[in-house]
């Protein structure tokens, strides 16, 4: 987010990313293909603090297999972990498909960390820490961590490692910044850290998801690599807690007298505007959550980060990992649709609404 509240078009700078996220989920999910993307890297990416682990060293599975991961819960939104593979059944396409023998091994789950370093956030960055360190704790040993944080610049703070030491190290340089290139960092984190499909892929992001257009990627480019990637995107938003503060702001201004509100008016106008703008950037941050099979959480205040991403991690830990031949075995680069449903038609299902076919 801009420091402050600037006024600079942003009326229609956020009905165009809206109009943009829309399209492109009606594209994903009638089939049809997306516009070419954005310039691919627009990001400066630094060498890595420290990478234990090769790409090399993780095991892989067939490249025709699709890997799915997908978490059920509950009509009152608690975690179900007690189903077995008869219970799910998985269409692509319209068409049921078969589950594989393992379809509910264990996966690991290689989890990017991504803080929006604005003005928006940069008061808070101690409480993203402390809960980032919290939720590190609670992966499984074989989990890997990279950090990313971004501003008007995108930083690789830290490759893929297992250790929480490296991880507490690279949060001590995260520094506040002012511009947000939010897509260009979705971007980069989808095509740079993601490459194979042999674990699960997640993002977990603290943002409130608005883009300064200082960047290269459209929101559309960027969901649609996050889906390439297969990639979970969890968004942790700051929206309420703006919210909060300028219907505050907004509501002191109002009680002044007539002619103070006179000499307020562009404060006043400002606030409503930036009002109008974190709805839209909220609405598009939960597009973006449902499309990829993850949950946007609003936290009150930036003293319930601990227990979000603590519920994240839960998750994570909890999460089916599904595994199917698709009937299709066509490597035509086609997008295809993905349904996921259990035997008991009172549960809730999520996962992402389609992966891209491998190209020959």
């Amino acid at each position: 987010m801009t420091n402050g509240d600037r006024s600079f078009d942003r009326r229609s700078r956020a009905a165009m990313l809206r109009r943009m996220l829309v399209i492109a989920l009606g594209l994903f999910v009638f089939g049809t293909g997306y516009a070419a993307a954005a310039q691919n890297n627009p990001t400066q990416t630094p060498s890595p603090a420290g990478q234990d682990v090769d790409e090399g060293e993780v095991i892989s599975f067939r490249t025709t297999e699709v890997l799915l991961p997908v978490t059920v819960r509950d009509r009152d939104g608690k975690l179900i972990t007690t189903l077995s593979r008869s219970d799910f059944h998985i269409f692509e396409d319209g068409k049921e498909q078969p589950l594989s023998d393992l379809a509910l091994r264990e996966s690991p789950v290689d989890v990017v960390l991504m803080v929006d370093a604005s003005s928006s956030v940069a008061r808070n960055l101690d409480d993203f820490r402390r809960a980032a360190l919290g939720f590190a704790e609670k992966l499984s040993p074989q989990d890997r961590i990279s950090l990313i944080k971004f501003d008007d610049r995108i930083e690789l703070l830290q490759d893929w490692t297992h250790s929480r030491l490296q991880l507490r190290r690279s949060l001590d340089r995260v520094t506040p910044g002012m511009f947000t290139r939010f897509n260009d960092a979705l971007m980069l984190a989808a095509k740079e850290q993601f490459k194979g499909a042999s674990v699960r892929h997640a993002v977990i992001v603290l943002t409130d998801g608005i883009d300064s257009q200082r960047g290269y990627a459209s929101i559309a480019a960027a969901l649609r690599s996050l889906l390439e990637a297969q990639a979970i995107v969890y968004v942790v938003s700051n929206t309420e807690i703006e919210r909060a503060g300028k219907l505050a702001e907004l509501d002191r201004l109002s009680r002044e007298s007539q002619s103070m509100r006179n000499f307020n008016t562009l404060r006043l106008d400002d606030l409503r505007e930036g009002l109008r703008v974190l709805d839209e950037s909220e609405k598009q941050l939960e597009q973006l959550a449902l499309a990829t099979g993850g949950r946007l959480y609003k936290p009150l205040s930036f003293d319930a980060l601990d227990s979000t991403y603590a519920e994240v991690a839960d998750e994570l830990r909890h999460q089916y990992t599904l595994y199917y031949s698709p009937i299709d075995k066509s490597r035509d680069g086609r997008f295809r649709r993905v349904r996921v449903e259990t035997a008991n038609s009172g549960l809730r299902v999520s996962t992402r609404i389609g992966y891209f076919a491998p190209s020959r």
